[in-house]
């Protein structure tokens, strides 16, 4: 008897789990994007393949190499009819995003056993568009706010706002308040320290707060000049805190031109832009342009009041034929932290930091459409760093990949891709001795390769 109510309880508790995850909503989404596969070092360590770009300078000088990584980014959807007017448009989604920073993944593996798997929830956030059939749109919470990219560098240049905050917009203008901060009280400076109170020490955030204002006028011929201003600002602690931190602030300007071109086959374009941000919204390196991650020491009064940062992007695609499309950019960026050294000074927790540095990075990526679905792609990067009084660091890197294109289109941004690569780089005499890339730091050569078999897809 006890047996067959247990056997009860639990088809209960089954059915009733199956009944709470079954998906009734109609206008349910669920996008993806990611790239993963398999590669090695032909002349490396054991084979075994590494990033081969300059150091501080992430996905810039192409990403064929690139390691495993999945979004999953499921959405629900709410178009309700409002007095004949146009819908408003309500959207909830989030993204879950898995990479590892140890090699693979999936497959046969473990987080536990490889030790590098990470997850994060980079976009948890609602969006309301055309509220009641007006030219309001509003959203809160965290999200991807970035637009134009290059997607040869995976470099989401001039304006990527991808915090945690608000924002409202009418029409081409776009008003946003973003609080990005770390509850990591351990590795983070300066915003994280120690306060005692009633005798009990405990962790406390300074807050960083990000003001944005943004428009975009129309042009003819499609054409869209972007405005952009910033400010930021964060806040003094106390003196009885564990290590007293003064008030901060810092602001950016900049613009971006957005221009089509026609071409034979349509979607050819040329983006020009540049930023220019002082104080503690200097930020920008490693292959991220967020304004608010600061960038070199502070001064004596550890504040960033003569910190500074410039980048221009240019970046184009064209079209040229049914046969051939080249998309290209440059990079430029030059940074100075707050304090007056040009090579290294003291950082907030002891370290020694670079307090200057300079980014140079061109590139090319060709297409040969030999059929609809297959294609042959060509990559070509230049890259410069100079940290402080060092000298140049630099790679040329060239990249072959026949690659696979299931959905047979004559478009450079058609998706999934299946490429077989082959990648070759190689580096100046500082550079290899100075260990400036993820590869030289296990194989101090010249020469750095990969050969591989990669996937990469969105789907939306």
């Amino acid at each position: 008897m006890k047996t067959k109510l247990f056997l009860l309880l639990i088809s209960i508790i089954c059915i009733a789990g199956y009944s709470q995850v079954v998906i009734t909503n109609p206008n349910f989404s669920l996008g993806t994007t990611g790239r993963i596969g398999v590669g090695l070092s032909p002349n490396g360590e054991g084979n075994m393949w590494k990033p081969l770009n300059l150091s501080g300078q992430g996905s810039l000088g192409g990403r064929m190499e690139q390691t495993d990584y999945v979004d999953i980014l499921p959405a629900i959807h709410f178009t309700p009819k409002i007095m004949d007017k146009d819908s408003t448009n309500v959207t909830f989604q989030i993204r879950l995003g898995m990479y590892s920073a140890n090699g693979q993944f999936v497959g046969n593996v473990s987080s536990r056993s490889n030790g590098g798997l990470t997850f994060i929830l980079p976009e948890a956030f609602v969006e309301a568009r055309n509220i009641m059939g007006s030219k309001w749109s509003a959203w809160a919470g965290a999200r991807f706010r970035r637009y134009d990219d290059i997607h040869i560098s995976d470099y989401f240049y001039f304006d990527d706002h991808s915090a945690q905050g608000f924002g409202v917009s009418h029409k081409n203008t776009e008003l946003t308040m973003l609080m990005p901060a770390s509850a990591d009280s351990t590795n983070v400076y300066p915003y994280n320290y120690e306060i005692t109170v009633a005798g009990a020490t405990n962790p406390a955030i300074r807050q960083r707060m990000v003001w944005i204002g943004e428009h975009s006028i129309h042009l003819k011929n499609a054409s869209i000049l972007k405005l952009l201003g910033e400010f930021h600002y964060v806040s003094a602690n106390s003196k009885e805190a564990s290590k007293v931190y003064a008030a901060d602030k810092g602001w950016v300007v900049g613009a971006k031109y957005n221009n089509a071109f026609k071409t034979k086959l349509p979607g050819s374009f040329n983006q020009l832009s540049a930023r220019y941000g002082v104080g503690i919204a200097n930020g920008g390196d490693n292959g991220n342009t967020f304004t608010w991650a600061t960038y070199g020491a502070p001064d004596e009064d550890g504040k960033y009041k003569n910190a500074y940062s410039f980048t221009m992007v240019e970046h184009f695609l064209l079209n040229l034929s049914q046969k051939f499309s080249i998309n290209g950019y440059g990079v430029f960026t030059k940074s100075k932290g707050g304090s007056s050294s040009t090579n290294t000074d003291e950082y907030f927790n002891g370290n020694q930091l670079y307090n200057q540095k300079t980014d140079f990075v061109v590139g090319f990526r060709s297409f040969y459409y030999i059929t609809k679905w297959l294609h042959l792609i060509e990559e070509v990067h230049y890259a410069v760093r100079k940290d402080g009084d060092n000298p140049d660091a630099n790679m040329w890197k060239f990249s072959f990949a026949p690659t696979i294109v299931p959905l047979g289109k004559k478009d450079p941004w058609s998706r999934p891709h299946l490429r077989l690569v082959y990648t070759l780089a190689h580096y100046n005499d500082y550079a290899r001795d100075h260990n400036y890339s993820p590869y030289l730091q296990v194989n101090q050569k010249s020469w750095g390769s990969y050969v591989g078999v990669k996937t990469e897809w969105w789907l939306f």
